[in-house]
């Protein structure tokens, strides 16, 4: 059975799955979809067309499926669509898509979502990621799996960050930020492999090795970029990791971000 408090109000036509709880004073809309195992907390509201898997937890004050922050947006009835096991915080808001974009936005799996932080239209968040205080994520933004990012730390809208990269805190991030990259500063900066991060996850020697020597090759040897990418592409093409890595680049339309001046010296 779920339990809805008392002072809750609950639209007609919302579906609140078994074993979810909504707490007092929480406002849920007509056309959410609460799945399984979920816990609200007070003072929480979810509106819009907002799909929500299992098992996550929403804690008090979250803003979950409110109109896009975009001007451009005029009641288009687009989407918010959240996985499971997600933790949000306090004060989190989380907006759907819009007409210029997806008409969706996209939340995977086991991300943390630390209070304040901010997610907006046409996102895409992957699995398992670290989203900490005062993060805010433009429209359009894609963030894939196993990432974090430092607090107060701003993403420029229609930018990529990469599996398993790692952000410092306060970071402002105008273009892509590769996989498994370490990056920081005003405007950021790449400074190097978050190796740490990739033996956690599972990643052996070999694959370590040739992510360190393919970003020294990239960013930190000298010679024209593009030239540079073509010899990484044939060097690198027989490692598994190395070929994200490398058509994680080549994709990008926004551009790369480069090795952080100070560091252009420097020898990972």
């Amino acid at each position: 059975m779920s339990f809805i408090h008392p002072t809750a109000v609950i639209s007609a036509g919302a579906i609140i799955g078994e074993g979810s709880s909504v707490g007092p004073y929480s406002v849920i809309g007509p056309e959410v979809v609460l799945g399984r195992n979920n816990r609200v907390g007070s003072h929480v509201v979810i509106e819009g067309i907002t799909r929500i898997g299992d098992d996550n937890q929403i804690y008090q004050f979250a803003s979950v499926g409110a109109a896009p922050q975009d001007l451009k947006y005029h009641g288009e009835r687009s989407e918010l669509r959240i996985g499971n096991k997600n933790l949000i915080r306090e004060y989190v808001t989380l907006q759907p898509g819009t007409s210029g974009g997806r008409m969706a936005t996209d939340i995977g799996d086991g991300n943390l979502f630390m209070a304040c932080s901010h997610v907006g239209h046409d996102g895409v968040i992957g699995n398992g990621n670290v989203i900490a205080n005062s993060v805010a994520l433009a429209g359009h933004v894609e963030i894939g799996n196993y990432v974090t990012l430092g607090g107060l730390t701003g993403i420029h809208q229609f930018v990529r960050i990469g599996d398993y990269a790692l952000l410092g805190a306060g970071s402002m991030v105008p273009l892509d930020i590769p996989p498994y990259c370490v990056a920081q500063g005003d405007r950021a900066g790449l400074t190097g492999i978050n190796q740490i991060g990739l033996e956690r996850r599972g990643y052996g020697a070999a694959d370590v090795s040739a992510i360190k020597e393919l970003f020294r090759s990239l960013f930190v040897a000298k010679g024209l970029f593009k030239e540079k990418l073509q010899s990484c592409q044939e060097q690198f093409s027989s490692n598994k990791a190395a070929k994200v890595f490398l058509d994680f680049v080549t994709s990008s339309k926004r551009g790369v971000t480069p090795l952080r001046s100070k560091d252009a010296g420097r020898r990972e």
